[in-house]
């Protein structure tokens, strides 16, 4: 039934001018609009990202919404390079070296936006499946 819908990402922020800052300078997301319900949008591939002021900000520990990428040390790079600060772990299961950590057929890094959304970068090891 909703196979063919197009999907909007919501992420909630504190203060929108410094969110839009950090998606439009940091990310190079190209800005869609405002709403009249008071959230920011922006076209991100075949999807919508959502910023929508919430005074308390997200309380989620965990990923928001994934960017998958063709290579992901590049992207890493690249995002560096506009101040974007990655996550690094070392737990027993869990470890990241140069910022990436291999999930079984994935590629994954962490950071997080001015609001303390945790979003990832994704690079796939093997081609999806086709349906």
């Amino acid at each position: 039934m909703l196979a063919n819908a197009a999907v909007t990402t919501m992420l909630p922020v504190i203060d929108m001018a410094r969110a839009r800052e950090f998606y439009e300078t940091r990310l190079g997301l190209v800005p869609g609009g405002l709403r009249p319900d008071g959230k920011f949008v922006y076209r991100v591939g075949g999807s919508t990202l959502a910023l929508f002021p919430k005074p308390d900000g997200t309380k989620a520990e965990h990923t928001a919404i994934s960017f998958q990428v063709a290579d992901i040390a590049a992207s890493i790079e690249a995002l560096k390079r506009t101040g974007v600060v990655f996550e690094d772990y070392d737990f027993p299961d869990f470890k990241t070296v140069n910022h990436v950590c291999v999930l079984g057929a994935e590629k994954a890094a962490w950071f997080k936006d001015t609001e303390g959304n945790y979003l990832c970068l994704h690079e796939d090891l093997v081609p999806a499946p086709r349906s």
